[in-house]
């Protein structure tokens, strides 16, 4: 189905501010990441995390929607966007640290070199991370969408899901452990909190995923699985 002018430039205003969710959810995890919580739904489990996992699942949320509505093309480009944004909030945070501090200031120099003094080791492990798991997400979203020619969104949106946050979580774990960012010894108790919550969050996910996907493909005419918007 051709779009009109207006379903168009929808589709792109739209398009737009998923990409902006994705970087601001991306950039906003790798700079909180310092502070850890807990977390115990209903006292079954309680969970050891840090506040920037609360962020980053959205992030796959977002590729997945893009995937299914845009087109993997769309998908892999958001993706490149959020390393670029990862990479300049890094420079913004380096050249910030070096600016001396007024001595009115709220944040003295070493209260600011604190907070972010691993931002620069975090923003490198998550961008290998996010680059493996990302790209890893869309890819496998893609397979089982030719797989089972556009049906079952379900499927696609939890195996790509599960597999590229497992890849994610021992990545990006595996190099802060290795940089001294965290120790060796919370390592399996993060490894297991961290993929465990966003198996939860993918699962969660799940019904906002149609909603969105189908409430899209509505607005915009799309008929029948596997159907995607041609903005070419």
């Amino acid at each position: 189905m051709e779009l009109t002018a207006k379903q168009r430039a929808q589709a792109e205003t739209l398009y737009l501010i998923l990409a902006a969710l994705f970087i601001t959810s991306l950039v906003t995890s790798n700079m909180i990441f310092q502070k850890f919580f807990h977390w115990n739904p209903f006292g079954i489990y309680d969970f050891q995390l840090s506040v920037g996992i609360i962020a980053y699942p959205v992030t796959f949320l977002i590729t997945d929607v893009i995937s299914e509505v845009y087109g993997q093309e769309r998908a892999n480009k958001v993706v490149l966007a959020g390393v670029f944004a990862s990479a300049f909030a890094l420079i913004i945070v380096v050249v910030s640290n070096q600016a001396p501090a007024t001595s009115w200031s709220p944040l003295s120099d070493k209260e600011f070199s604190k907070a972010f003094t691993f931002t620069y080791l975090a923003v490198a492990a998550s961008l290998a991370a996010y680059l493996l798991a990302q790209f890893l997400d869309v890819q496998i979203f893609h397979f089982w969408k030719r797989q089972t020619k556009g049906k079952h969104l379900w499927l696609r949106n939890n195996f790509s899901t599960f597999s590229s946050q497992f890849v994610d979580t021992l990545t990006v774990l595996t190099l802060l452990c290795s940089f001294g960012v965290v120790e060796w010894k919370y390592f399996g108790m993060l490894m297991a909190n961290g993929f465990l919550f966003k198996v939860i969050f993918a699962l969660c996910d799940t019904p906002f995923v149609y909603l969105a996907v189908f409430g899209l493909k509505r607005h915009f005419g799309l008929k029948g699985h596997g159907t995607e918007l041609n903005l070419a």
